[in-house]
């Protein structure tokens, strides 16, 4: 008779959060950061077809680092999710919080039920009248929520970025100077010796939430208004930055 090895539960635990952690932190960062006129996205994205930055809703977007495939799924529920809701009561009703509380159930359930988690990090942010009132949620891949205080890093070294952002970020900001703090805060990962490194507009994906927009929130930043935001000096990218360590493009970003 073969005998059934058994492994405690806290282990199988601790080995799906291992396994998911260390596929997230090769991903390429993102942040997310209130404004005076809105929430800003910024992403380190190398496709110009496969976004990391979305909209879900008329005043709520979505950002995500990870497995592409999978957090696509995501955003696609929560896309039909955000709909069903505005059409069945009111689109005023549609914010950032219940979509979050959605995505956390859906994500915990497949951290524990399922053989591989998720190797994804999400976030729900949904911008309001004034910039306190901001909704910045963080969802990791086995279903915790976080309500972040006006700005968050995700991906690779996440925490130190973090660090950096807290140093300078403030509600005030106009959008060129946070999207410089953005720019600032990614660019202190991946380079050589931990030097800064100049990241140009082939490989930024942008967008905004709009504060005093009516309607549809949401706005990709592109082209000429990307590039007259970025510093003088720093059109394109080092040439000699290395590369973070990552899978296809496709598969984990």
């Amino acid at each position: 008779m073969a005998m059934q090895f058994y492994t405690s539960p806290e282990q199988i635990m601790r080995d799906r959060s291992e396994f998911a952690r260390k596929n997230i932190s090769r991903g390429r960062n993102t942040v997310v950061l209130s404004y005076a006129g809105g929430v800003l996205f910024v992403a380190e994205n190398l496709s110009n077809a496969l976004h990391k930055i979305s909209e879900l809703y008329d005043r709520v977007g979505f950002a995500a680092v990870g497995r592409y495939n999978e957090f696509e799924n995501l955003r696609a529920a929560g896309v039909r999710m955000a709909d069903f809701r505005g059409y069945a009561y009111d689109r005023r009703d549609v914010t950032a919080r219940p979509l979050a509380k959605a995505y956390a159930q859906t994500l915990g359930a497949i951290f524990t039920e399922q053989t591989k988690p998720f190797e994804v990090e999400i976030c729900v942010a949904g911008v309001a009248a004034r910039p306190e009132d901001d909704e910045l949620y963080r969802l990791t891949y086995d279903g915790s929520i976080n309500d972040e205080p006006g700005y968050l890093v995700m991906g690779g070294q996440a925490d130190r970025l973090a660090t950096i952002m807290k140093e300078d970020h403030r509600l005030d900001m106009d959008l060129s100077e946070a999207f410089a703090l953005a720019l600032k805060t990614l660019g202190s990962a991946g380079g050589e010796n931990n030097k800064v490194r100049n990241i140009g507009a082939e490989r930024l994906e942008v967008a905004v939430l709009e504060r005093d927009r009516e309607g549809r929130a949401f706005r990709r930043i592109t082209g000429a208004a990307l590039t007259a935001l970025l510093p003088e000096g720093m059109t394109s990218s080092d040439d000699d930055a290395p590369s973070e360590p990552q899978s296809d493009e496709s598969a984990t970003d």
